[in-house]
């Protein structure tokens, strides 16, 4: 969600009002998630994990929140998108209280 967010936004699509939620959005983030990649760098290293991706637990209530407004702005791109709920979404490569970073099922290891 966040990659095509930043794609429409590299590419110049989203609207001013659409660019200040991002901004606004990712500052958040940032001072209230760890960034993986940070703790470990190769976690997003697409030999070593092909296929990463961070997925939010259902615990992490005021980060799904910020959720929202990223897929109104998918939509308002006509860009479709699903959320994806799972007990078990992969091959954990890092977690922590808000979030974690797996290897999705049937992807290579």
């Amino acid at each position: 969600m966040f990659a095509l967010v930043n794609g429409l936004a590299a590419s110049g699509a989203l609207t001013a009002e659409q660019e200040a939620f991002r901004r606004s959005s990712y500052d958040w983030y940032d001072a209230n998630l760890v960034n993986p990649s940070h703790v470990d760098p190769a976690v997003y290293d697409r030999e070593l994990n092909p296929g990463a991706e961070a997925w939010f637990k259902t615990s992490a209530h005021r980060h799904l929140e910020q959720v929202d407004g990223h897929l109104q702005i998918l939509a308002a791109h006509g860009v479709g998108c699903e959320a994806l709920r799972s007990v078990d979404p992969g091959k954990i490569l890092y977690e922590d209280e808000h979030q974690a970073v797996v290897v999705p099922h049937g992807r290579p290891d």
